[in-house]
């Protein structure tokens, strides 16, 4: 106990770690979510829902503008969904380390294990983003937030399978409500179709791309979740900015190295030049977009610490609708029923996640309240 902290790695684990059940360890994994509920607990978290829904309207709106006129470098969309991290790092002074019992010193994990996680973390979401882009740039933004919305699913099957994800009815109710309001934006009319200059060899490779960046992330989250319950064991704020600090600077360094390589860097001014927004608006799209991103992956981090990454992704579903409904506002896209229909099913499926999450809440109270995890048998 009398060797000096690491002053880089900021994790810090509890106690000990101690054998225990599965049903045990689940229970015990999410402190705040059995123990420390109150007004400050729910504050938090609709700070982050807010984050991730500002953030990823700004993330994808911003980011379909910049290949709708003009972008064209997947590796720039790769790398300014990431490369905002450092504007956070102010928030190291603002939220001083946590000095409890609870979260003691870094000694039972390696150095090695810790930054392993880190970079293996960072290259899967370089490479799931990269697809992203891909996708994006290759499809219209209804259909490719439908395949967006699949998500939900496969982050749901994977929690089942590492995170021992209980499935209530109301959960269940949220995870179709939420698909299928997504689902609901490839059935309106696309006027225009393919994006302009889009084969359709082009949009066959958007849609395999973001059915794999779906894939990806789905994964992503549910063993970031599993990281941090299982292995870093440590909720506090420090630990989530850590995550996302790190893991952001290696994806990247990974999408400046795909930059350089692949010489789109080349381009770059020539891209800017014939931008059709000009030079100045060129440079403000990747700067706030890259901001966008940044808010997101902060809140999304903090609902996987704080509750899980099935709800993280539920939030990050019940933005999708309303992108569609901004894009009305900023790119004068025409507002129909179909659109308003998901938005009210996406508000229904939040809605219902989040009365399941009361619930979990009276049955600290209640023992005869129906929870979460009451339904063992739904997972048996």
């Amino acid at each position: 106990m009398g060797e000096p902290e690491e002053p880089e790695l900021h994790l810090a684990v509890r106690d000990s770690i101690q054998p225990t059940s599965p049903q045990t360890e689940h229970i015990t994994s999410s402190p705040d979510t059995l123990q420390h509920r109150g007004l400050h607990w729910w504050i938090q978290i609709l700070i982050y829902i807010t984050f991730i829904l500002v953030g990823q309207s700004i993330g994808v709106l911003l980011g379909r503008l910049y290949f709708n006129r003009g972008g064209k470098s997947r590796w720039i969309s790769t790398l300014i969904q990431f490369v905002g991290f450092p504007v956070l790092l102010p928030l190291y002074h603002i939220f001083p380390k946590e000095n409890t019992q609870r979260n003691k010193p870094l000694d039972l994990i390696s150095f090695f294990m810790i930054a392993s996680i880190y970079i293996v973390l960072g290259l899967f979401g370089a490479g799931a983003s990269m697809m992203y882009s891909i996708g994006l740039q290759y499809m219209p933004i209804s259909t490719f937030s439908l395949i967006c919305a699949s998500q939900l699913a496969f982050n749901a099957l994977f929690s089942f399978f590492l995170n021992s994800q209980s499935f209530t009815p109301y959960i269940m109710n949220s995870l179709m409500l939420l698909t299928i309001s997504s689902a609901l934006l490839v059935f309106q009319p696309d006027h225009s179709s393919l994006p302009k200059g889009v084969s359709k060899a082009n949009y066959v490779v958007g849609v395999l791309c973001a059915i794999g960046n779906a894939v990806g992330y789905g994964l992503l989250y549910s063993i970031t979740e599993f990281v941090f319950q299982r292995i870093l064991k440590n909720e506090s704020f420090r630990a989530t900015l850590d995550m996302m600090m790190y893991q952001s600077l290696v994806a990247s360094c990974a999408a400046m190295a795909g930059l350089f390589i692949s010489g789109e860097w080349k381009t770059l001014n020539g891209e800017m030049a014939r931008f059709e927004l000009g030079k100045i608006s060129y440079m403000m799209t990747l700067i706030w977009t890259a901001l966008g991103w940044q808010l997101y992956t902060i809140g999304l981090l903090g609902l996987i610490v704080k509750v899980s990454s099935l709800f993280s992704n539920v939030v990050s579903t019940f933005g999708l609708p309303i992108v569609p409904v901004l894009a009305v506002v900023f790119f004068h896209d025409a507002m129909d029923g179909i659109k308003v229909v998901a938005m009210l099913l996406a508000i229904w499926g939040f809605i219902s996640y989040a009365y399941q999450q009361y619930l979990d809440d009276e049955s600290k109270k209640s023992p005869n309240t129906y929870s979460s995890r009451d339904t063992e048998s739904l997972r048996a």
